[in-house]
């Protein structure tokens, strides 16, 4: 069979490793979707969504889950355009995304300026790449990869025009440019001064972020801070980077006072990983440490926001592990431990004194969500609580739009996960994020994803009501009118119930719905406060007015 463009392109996202694409036919890529076809049951998986955002969403939360490439397939103009929301939250978050748009052709394009332009997505994209020949098209996509997958990773685009994938290729493994050689190894000498510089710290800490976690460093990380004595933080897209039962694991978050306490009396922080962003140190409201140290593969995302006393610039894994090696152990560890245990008690009693709603929904979550199950969560006061203060037993077993704060991921992001493996994909969601993309319920149903999806269900938008509540304003707009969900889920021939508050039933169901083979929808008649790592309750920031 003679090899054209879409051929050369379907071959060499095989060669990749790519096993599953999301997206959606178009004018412009049938030839991909006819190419797909022709590989038969033993090609790539390909799973039809209903909008691009959410073919985006869903290669995000494929790529979350395995580590590896997620690929969208979409068309140009109104289909890209469509992306650029998904896209930006993949980039803010650093996932490996490959988005292949098929264009019109160059020279259809002087007369057709409402397609969408390299231009345009361009800001929004860690890279834009555009196949200039049909012999292009495997080189290219090869770059692309490479380039998604380099660290500090996100999502690229390529794109395509549609006149190419029907045109014959002359295969070459040569790739096109290149995208440049990583960091040097640290000196010796900076790893010395950081070794001195912990081993001399009275109380040393540890914040491990998510490029701690996608370099999988947290074996490492947790063989230092025993060593150390050090407690160990993370930052929600670090959740699971060490087991909950790590001796050293502080498994709540800083925005709690008792948790806040650890980095007030820090003398030196280990940032692994990390930027320091606004959501995670209270709008930088945190006082800065007296040394820290930070490890990173970008120096620009380890400077931009708390500049370090000392970088060590590299893969988190690597450099830890050097450190590690360096590192004579000091006493403490069990005083440190008990001591972590003393302020898990404390926090687990204010929560359930000050939240007993939210104290249900999370002992609900811990009893009954299956081993290996993946939670999936959204923008809303539920996903806040999961984010914050739910215990993961291993990493990549949590995604949430941290990124760029994307209400409306959940959902379709959990299809990703599901197809990627996950023994089951538990999407918590609200109701103002789940409407946005209530139309992939077709997609989990024709392909038969194995997904719940739990709606927190309050009558509107309840964080934004409670902020303005807090804050001494009225609020307008944040009512929604909301269909029947479980009459919504039947309809398109998904399972649903509905249950009152978090209570015995809600459990039972959870439990039921979690063990089932097929997709389902479980709606939550209950109102959640947000929890402390949402700004509008940062302890302090209310303290310093």
């Amino acid at each position: 069979m003679a090899v054209n463009g879409a051929r050369s392109l379907v071959k060499t996202l095989t060669e990749l490793g790519v096993d599953t694409v999301f997206g959606l036919p178009g004018a412009h890529n049938f030839p991909i979707r006819d190419a797909l076809a022709e590989r038969g049951p033993e090609g790539l998986r390909v799973i039809g969504v209903r909008q691009e955002q959410a073919a985006v969403h869903a290669a995000d939360g494929y790529s979350r889950t395995t580590g590896s490439l997620g690929v969208a397939l979409v068309t140009t103009g109104p289909g890209a355009v469509n992306t650029v929301r998904a896209v930006e939250e993949a980039r803010a978050s650093a996932s490996p995304v490959l988005v292949i748009t098929t264009d019109v052709s160059s020279a259809s394009r002087a007369a057709r300026e409402s397609e969408c332009r390299e231009e345009f997505l361009e800001p929004w994209a860690k890279a834009v790449l555009t196949v200039e020949h049909p012999d292009e098209i495997a080189p290219v996509v090869r770059r692309a990869a490479e380039t998604a997958l380099r660290p500090r990773s996100g999502p690229v685009y390529v794109g395509v025009p549609a006149g190419f994938l029907d045109d014959p290729v002359t295969e070459s493994s040569d790739s096109v440019g290149s995208v440049g050689s990583g960091p040097p190894p640290v000196a010796e000498e900076a790893l010395k001064e950081a070794r001195e510089a912990l081993e001399q710290a009275q109380h040393p800490l540890i914040w491990a972020g998510g490029g701690a976690l996608r370099s999988g460093a947290g074996e490492a990380i947790g063989l230092l801070a025993e060593r150390l004595a050090a407690p160990i933080v993370t930052t929600v897209a670090a959740r699971g980077i060490v087991p909950p039962d790590h001796p050293c694991l502080a498994s709540n978050p800083l925005h709690a006072p008792e948790v806040g306490v650890l980095w007030d009396e820090a003398d030196v922080v280990l940032a692994i990983g990390t930027d320091f962003d606004d959501t995670m140190t209270q709008n930088g409201s945190m006082p800065r440490p007296p040394g820290l140290i930070a490890v990173n593969i970008d120096a620009e995302e380890a400077e931009k926001n708390c500049p370090p006393d000392l970088l060590l610039l590299g893969d988190a894994r690597e450099v830890v592990e050097e450190l590690s090696r360096g590192v004579s152990p000091k006493p403490g560890l069990d005083e440190l431990t008990r001591r972590l245990d003393e302020i898990e008690v404390l926090l687990r009693r204010r929560v359930r004194k000050e939240e007993p709603h939210a104290a249900e929904f999370l002992s609900a979550l811990k009893e009954t969500l299956p081993e290996d199950s993946v939670l999936v969560a959204d923008m809303c006061a539920a996903g806040s609580w999961i984010g914050g203060f739910h215990r993961v037993s291993g990493p990549r077993q949590l995604a949430l739009p941290m990124g760029w704060g994307t209400t409306g991921f959940g959902f379709p992001a959990s299809l990703g996960v599901a197809a990627a493996g996950a023994v089951r994909a538990v999407c918590v969601t609200g109701d103002g994020g789940f409407l946005p993309g209530c139309s992939e319920l077709a997609t989990a149903i024709q392909e038969q994803l194995p997904v719940t999806v739990v709606i927190v269900d309050d009558g509107g938008y309840g964080m934004l009501s409670y902020d303005r509540a807090h804050a001494g304003f009225e609020h307008h707009g944040v009512e929604l009118a909301t269909p029947d969900f479980v009459g919504l889920a039947k309809s398109f021939g998904v399972y649903a119930d509905r249950v009152d508050g978090f209570g015995r039933a809600f459990r039972r169901l959870l439990r039921e719905f979690t063990r089932s083979d097929e997709p389902n929808v479980l709606v939550v008649n209950g109102e959640l406060r947000p929890p402390l790592n949402t700004s509008s309750r940062w302890y302090r920031q209310e303290n310093t007015g």
